[in-house]
């Protein structure tokens, strides 16, 4: 199978890099899964998970906020306001934000905790 070659950035850091066989991310346009030879892409990030099969038959996953995906010459590019890998995710910090969220009717608060908690039990 083919692979393409996946930068994640953050505004602040390179989150990950690295060859994949399919990235599965959330586009406003809906979920879209991208793999080697995909026809170019540009799209706006919707918040939500992203999952990364890496070559090496493994998985990556990442909550991501905001930002643009970009796809070309089997390179993509995701290009994010803010990503965490599931793994740097603290998962009581993210559920007593998602508490404090809902009790202070801050929809965008709320989302991102939900995203950053399925970003954190899709990597389990």
């Amino acid at each position: 199978m083919a692979d393409l070659h996946v930068e994640l950035v953050a505004a602040d850091r390179n989150v990950w890099s690295g060859e994949a066989n399919l990235v599965v991310a959330r586009t406003k346009s809906g979920d879209i899964g991208i793999m080697a030879n995909h026809e170019p892409l540009l799209g706006v990030l919707q918040s939500g998970p992203i999952t990364i099969r890496t070559s090496d038959g493994g998985t990556v996953v990442a909550a991501v906020h905001g930002g643009f995906i970009s796809f070309a010459d089997n390179k993509l590019s995701v290009l994010a306001e803010i990503a965490e890998l599931a793994d740097e995710i603290d998962v009581d910090r993210a559920e007593r934000a998602l508490q404090r969220s809902k009790s202070e009717s801050d929809a965008g608060a709320e989302r991102r905790a939900e995203v950053r908690l399925a970003a954190a039990a899709g990597a389990r």
